[in-house]
């Protein structure tokens, strides 16, 4: 119990970038190096609607940030939801971004928690819950081989 105590309290200081230097000094998997990076979540199939409501406000704070970069991570940020099923039945969503700000922080957290911080912790939660446990997902760079369209 302890421990799990542990994990929550961790995940809610870096989900909600309060950290401090230690964040500061880890750099996110969320932050990617290639030109284009996808990552899936998958997400209980009865929290869909939660999930779409978060992307929906990450892009609705993405839009309305004065911080140019923000723009720039909405314009090349698409995100499906596969018509298979995942594992247990979840509900697969995979964020294509191309091309990828360099640099830019793509958690969702730390996005939803800089962009509405008096909601932060409510967000956070709908987030926690939309995934069964533990929370899945991969995270991928990419480089482009071959544009077969070239």
């Amino acid at each position: 119990m302890r421990r799990q105590f542990g994990v929550v309290v961790l995940g809610l200081m870096i989900g909600l970038g309060v950290a401090g230097t230690a964040q500061a000094q880890q750099k996110s998997p969320y932050a990617f190096g290639g030109d284009n990076a996808v990552f899936m979540n998958f997400i209980k199939p009865d929290k869909t609607a939660d999930y779409e409501m978060l992307i929906q406000k990450v892009k609705d704070g993405l839009k309305a940030s004065d911080k140019p970069e923000r723009k720039q991570m909405a314009e090349s940020w698409k995100v499906y939801k596969a018509t298979e099923s995942g594992p247990g039945g979840s509900a697969i969503y995979i964020s294509l971004i191309t091309p990828v700000v360099k640099g830019a922080d793509y958690s969702l957290t730390a996005l939803l928690a800089e962009a509405f911080p008096a909601e932060a912790r409510a967000l956070y939660d709908t987030y926690i819950g939309a995934f069964p446990p533990p929370p899945t997902g991969q995270l991928f760079n990419m480089a482009l081989v071959n544009d077969l369209a070239k």
